[in-house]
């Protein structure tokens, strides 16, 4: 099975991309650092070039990764948000459609509040996906915490990680309260999807506690003794909770935060030890 990851050397894509490769026949894009060098230049607002990279390839699946996950990028840059974030989305299912792959669309739990100008993208590229002829699956992440081959990018678990290896100040918010997702279940989720053909679902990907980016930096920095200090940034971010049932009728597999926890730890010794 042929499948394409747009977006692989991110964190999230580098991920995904690393893990699957091990089971499946898989290619992937990036467009500012070529984490693989296997990897093929692609810019997912070129329509062309997105035309003639999938009709190459032909894959079965694309996983569609790529996009800006930064609000407040997305807020200084409504335009090229809009246009990276659906127009490139649009142009993803416009060739998936002509050589018949399904989508796997990366999507975000910001969209049940879509108050800002990188969840109303998502929302729209939600509503792009669903044009997908063969099938769909729509992923919809927390903020993601776990180890990638990517540990550059400014993102929450990079940050807890550099605090470790460069003994940098660990200062975490208090205010924000949210259902974390681990990126192992992402990947677990996404192969168990592949392997069933499960089509034309929206999942929601989160653990069911709610907790702070304080707690979860407290709780993963403790086990390599260093001290977190909490701040109250006083987030105005609205508190919710996920609808984790699709996981539950779709038979998916469930973390709970504590498991969450003691894996990612796992995965950080893993790391330090291959250095």
């Amino acid at each position: 099975m042929k499948i394409l990851i747009t977006g692989a050397s991110g964190y999230v894509g580098a991920r995904v991309y690393s893990d699957l490769k091990k089971k499946f026949d898989v290619f992937g894009t990036y467009y500012d650092d070529q984490l693989f060098p296997e990897l093929k230049f692609l810019d997912i607002t070129d329509k062309s070039a997105v035309d003639e990279l999938i009709n190459s390839i032909k894959p079965e699946i694309i996983i569609h990764i790529a996009a800006n996950a930064s609000g407040s990028w997305c807020e200084k840059n409504p335009e090229i948000a809009v246009k990276l974030n659906e127009g490139g989305t649009k142009n993803i299912v416009d060739a998936a459609n002509k050589v018949n792959s399904k989508v796997i669309f990366f999507s975000s739990f910001a969209i049940v509040n879509p108050d800002s100008v990188y969840s109303m993208t998502k929302l729209n590229g939600e509503k792009i996906v669903k044009e997908t002829k063969a099938g769909y699956i729509i992923l919809r992440p927390s903020l993601i915490e776990g180890f990638s081959p990517n540990t550059s990018n400014d993102r929450p678990f990079n940050r807890i990680l550099k605090n470790i290896t460069e003994k940098t100040p660990a200062v975490y918010d208090t205010s924000w309260k949210f259902q974390p997702t681990w990126l192992k279940h992402v990947v677990e989720v996404i192969e168990i999807v592949i392997e069933r053909e499960i089509i034309n679902e929206i999942i929601s990907l989160s653990v069911p506690e709610l907790k702070t980016r304080f707690d979860i930096a407290k709780d993963i920095l403790s086990e390599f003794g260093i001290k977190v200090t909490p701040e109250d940034k006083g987030d105005s971010q609205p508190i919710f909770e996920d609808d984790l049932s699709q996981l539950k009728k779709l038979k998916l597999p469930q973390y709970s935060y504590n498991e969450m926890i003691a894996g990612i730890k796992k995965e950080i010794k893993e790391f330090l030890e291959s250095r």
